[in-house]
């Protein structure tokens, strides 16, 4: 569906969230876009950031022309530089930011020995130290204000191995911790901070829906239908709001039942 249908069908739900400035990495496409089109229909004010000036470019235009006020700050996620010019963009354009989706990812899953440094290095840049950092410039603001909030998304693959699963799966591992950790630690400050882990989304490099290999996938899932971008969206939202005051260091399994089962359907062990 092109952007302005899929804004279309979204209700917003959270009026609290109008007028707040939330910054989201990774927003060209797929799960990130979710995010970008659920957000501004609360009428959040955007700051979203991606890897391919033209692709963000094309999505921040088109949110715009539905009425979301938003920016494009092209950058890697997992550079300082870019994370620097990301902070001071928001800043110098909002003033302020009231929450950070750490969407963003290295999406590199190899056979143990064919993991190498520079791989592993990269992964743990984008996927750990990146949302690290902004979060960490962020939080400075969230604290003088007293409130704030910080989602990061993660994978299922953080909590059940991939194979291959190297070194994907450590990265999320490691984000599910830091998810721990800083939300026990800022809570004292007014900051939220919980994690999302997807299933298997459906996006716009994955197969046809009707192919083969596509439906053999969904078999193994208990809703037996891949997820969408605009539930991981829902569900960013619903953190973000109050109506999650109570919820803190939490990592939330978005997987259609994925990590619920012991077995695929099917497979029995």
């Amino acid at each position: 569906m092109e952007t302005k249908d899929l804004f279309q069908t979204v209700i917003p739900r959270y009026s609290e969230l109008k007028g707040q400035v939330a910054i989201i990495t990774g927003a060209t496409r797929g799960i990130g876009k979710g995010i970008a089109i659920r957000l501004g229909k609360e009428g959040m004010r955007l700051v979203m950031t991606g890897l391919t000036p033209e692709t963000l470019e094309k999505t921040s235009a088109e949110l715009g022309e539905l009425g979301v006020e938003a920016i494009a700050v092209p950058g890697n996620i997992g550079l300082r530089h870019d994370i620097d010019h990301l902070f001071a963009e928001t800043m110098r354009v909002y003033g302020t930011v009231d929450l950070v989706v750490n969407n963003a990812a290295n999406l590199h899953r190899v056979l143990f020995f064919d993991v190498t440094e520079e791989m592993f290095a990269s992964e743990m840049d984008t996927n750990v130290k990146g949302p690290f950092l902004l979060s960490y410039k962020a939080a400075q603001v969230m604290k003088d204000k007293g409130r704030g909030c910080i989602i990061h998304i993660s994978s299922v693959g953080g909590l059940r191995a991939h194979l291959p699963g190297l070194p994907y799966d450590a990265t999320k591992g490691a984000l599910d911790a830091m998810t721990r950790v800083m939300g026990i630690e800022l809570a004292q400050f007014g900051i939220r901070v919980n994690g999302i882990a997807p299933g298997a989304i459906y996006t716009e490099h994955r197969l046809p829906l009707d192919s083969p290999r596509m439906v053999d996938v969904a078999s193994r899932i208990p809703l037996n239908r891949f997820g969408l971008p605009l539930e991981i969206g829902a569900a960013v939202a619903f953190l973000a709001s109050d109506e999650a005051a109570y919820i803190i260091g939490q990592t939330i399994y978005v997987d259609g039942g994925i990590t619920a089962q012991l077995h695929p359907p099917k497979y029995p062990i």
